[in-house]
């Protein structure tokens, strides 16, 4: 697989290269989008709070400067990850976003020692932050999470989260829990978010989804038993839609989106669809 972006473990001391930013607002772009000389950039006065290493974007290092807050700079600008995802085609690009965001929230959560307090560093020859102190490493974290599309023949069990863009449906998902298996978290979830029952999940594909960390495993189940229930505060609408008549739907280069669409293909026969990523 002959990928533009490929994840790396470089130095920070080393010189040259391009940057990226990002705080927790987001990423700095300007008219040539995310890569900044990253000399040029370390010539600011920038709240910089660490700065790793990624990896290699079309052959060249790119390195993660990760701010406190938003700063200034000029003809540059800031905007969400969300933002990138929905308007940029680019899914190497959006990868080594996704990537660096990660890695970045980490590596800002993770800068005093949750054992003893002290100061950690970056570990040398492994992705890792490490306390000199008591030795404790910290890995960054993955969460695993299941998504699941619920079907009853022609109709898709969809339902909308305040959190969404007005208007959109989409699959259901939620958090493993620590002792259960993804298929009882897929279980679980279905009924705890809408009250039915359902046959055993099949799995068909995951995701790695970098808001903020999680590793999506997809999930298809057909319908048991049981009528909607909502679960208060999590949910604020959900309803069986015909594969005909369907609602705004979730990005596409997402995995609900591909678990829908992967459905409607085989229901109505059209070419399958790719999963980016």
């Amino acid at each position: 697989m002959n990928l533009r972006w490929q994840p790396a473990l470089l130095d920070p001391a080393s010189e040259g290269g391009w940057a990226v930013v990002h705080c927790q607002h987001g990423f700095l772009f300007d008219a040539n989008g995310v890569l900044f000389p990253r000399g040029w950039l370390k010539r600011l006065e920038l709240p910089l709070i660490t700065e790793q290493g990624l990896g290699y974007f079309e052959g060249e290092p790119v390195f993660l400067l990760e701010l406190a807050h938003p700063a200034e700079v000029p003809g540059a600008s800031w905007q969400g990850l969300r933002q990138f995802m929905l308007q940029d085609d680019d899914s190497d690009r959006f990868r080594m976003l996704g990537f660096a965001a990660q890695i970045g929230t980490w590596a800002s959560h993770h800068r005093f020692c949750g054992s003893c307090g002290n100061a950690m560093c970056q570990h040398p020859s492994e992705r890792a932050m490490q306390c000199e102190s008591c030795g404790i490493h910290h890995y960054p974290r993955i969460s695993p999470s299941m998504i699941v599309l619920v079907t009853r023949g022609d109709e898709l069990l969809l339902a909308r989260s305040p959190r969404f863009v007005p208007g959109v449906y989409s699959t259901l998902a939620g958090f493993v829990e620590p002792g259960e298996s993804v298929e009882q978290c897929v279980r679980r979830e279905v009924y705890e978010e809408v009250g039915v029952s359902i046959h055993a999940p099949q799995y068909i594909c995951s995701q790695g989804w970098p808001f903020p960390h999680s590793l999506m495993l997809g999930f298809h189940a057909e319908y048991a038993s049981g009528g909607i229930v909502m679960q208060p505060e999590e949910i604020e609408d959900a309803a069986w839609f015909s594969i005909h008549d369907l609602p705004a739907l979730p990005a596409p280069k997402s995995i609900a989106r591909y678990l829908i669409d992967l459905y409607l293909a085989q229901r109505l026969g059209g070419p399958e669809p790719v999963l980016p990523g």
